[in-house]
């Protein structure tokens, strides 16, 4: 159990997707304006990454590996991960309207969130095992939603800061991400 944790928080903190692999970095600088945005997108992310990996798991050591056509993994994993965005999309337009159109663009593009197809494939590459695998999509997943809304609560700060005007807007923000990035390189001590 103590590796299974190990796995988790070391993937959420440490190897942060964003913040250290910079990955998914569209949703994370376009969604990250508000906090409640941040995290509705934050939930998704969750949602989706968990999910699709444990169906392109399966998928790949039950079919993939078995009919030796592994060449395949990544348009299967993107019709996998695609097939899941749009089933949070459908549920997001029915349960949570305000939440659907604030995420706006950006729920679609989940599909292309490279940092969701990067955990199947890693999980697959550093040949966890499946509770392994489950482990550090969690913990992927919640890094990314902690950052994100890390992010939205520091843009939302700034807005009421004296920002020089060179500064307003996408360099601040890029800024911002920067010194996150290096704030959480800190925690690669404890793990």
């Amino acid at each position: 159990m103590k590796a299974l944790l190990l796995i988790g928080l070391s993937a959420a903190l440490v190897n942060n997707v964003v913040l250290s692999q910079f990955l998914g970095l569209c949703p994370f600088l376009g969604v990250s304006k508000k906090i409640k945005t941040a995290l509705g997108m934050g939930v998704a992310v969750i949602f989706v990454i968990c999910i699709s990996s444990a169906i392109t798991f399966v998928i790949q050591y039950r079919i993939l590996n078995r009919f030796n056509i592994s060449y395949l993994q990544t348009i299967v994993f993107i019709l996998v991960i695609a097939f899941l965005v749009q089933l949070v999309e459908m549920i997001l337009k029915k349960y949570s309207k305000p939440l659907y159109n604030a995420l706006g663009v950006y729920l679609p593009l989940i599909t292309t969130n490279c940092a969701v197809l990067g955990v199947a494939i890693t999980n697959i590459q550093k040949e966890y095992t499946f509770t392994e695998s489950m482990f550090n999509s969690l913990g992927t997943s919640v890094g990314f939603a902690i950052s994100i809304t890390i992010l939205a609560g520091i843009r939302e700060k700034s807005e009421y800061n004296n920002v020089p005007a060179p500064f307003k807007g996408t360099p601040i923000t890029l800024i911002s991400a920067g010194l996150m990035a290096i704030a959480f390189t800190g925690f690669s001590g404890l793990f």
